[in-house]
C-alpha cells in the first residue's frame, strides 16, 4: 500500500526553525517528482518547493526562497524540508506530495499532513 507519512512539524517562534520529514512506502520515491505543499485555514492549498526525479533539481515558491530547502534521500525513501528563518505567515498543514508515472499511467499521492505553526 502506498504511503506518504510526514513528522515533525510543531510551535516555533518567528525566527526559529523546523524540519519536517516525509516517509514514503510502498513506492519508490527516486522514480517521483516530490513536493511540500501547505495550506492554512480558509486558503487554498499552494505550492511550497519540489525535488524532481530525474535531475533532483528543486523549485521554491517564492515566499520562502532562501529560507526552505528541500532534499531527499533515496537510500531511506525520505523526503525533507528545512525551513529556516520561519514567519507566521509560514503557519499552515504541510503536506507531502509525489507525482509519476508508470506502464503509461499516472499516479499522485498525498500525506496526511503535519502541522507547522509559528508565533510569538
Amino acid at each position: 500500500q502506498v504511503r506518504l507519512v510526514e513528522s515533525g512539524g510543531g510551535v516555533v517562534q518567528p525566527g526559529g526553525s523546523l524540519r519536517l520529514s516525509c516517509a514514503a512506502s510502498g513506492f519508490t520515491a527516486s522514480m517521483y517528482h516530490m513536493s511540500w505543499y501547505r495550506q492554512a485555514p480558509g486558503m487554498e492549498r499552494d505550492l511550497v518547493a519540489q525535488i524532481t526525479s530525474f535531475t533532483g533539481g528543486t523549485n521554491y515558491a517564492d515566499s520562502v526562497k532562501g529560507r526552505f530547502t528541500i532534499s531527499r534521500d533515496n537510500a531511506k525513501n525520505m523526503v525533507y524540508l528545512q525551513m529556516n528563518n520561519l514567519k507566521p505567515e509560514d503557519t499552515a498543514v504541510y503536506y507531502c506530495y509525489a507525482k509519476g508515472a508508470r506502464l503509461g499511467r499516472q499516479y499522485e499521492y498525498w500525506g496526511q499532513g503535519t502541522q507547522v505553526t509559528v508565533s510569538s
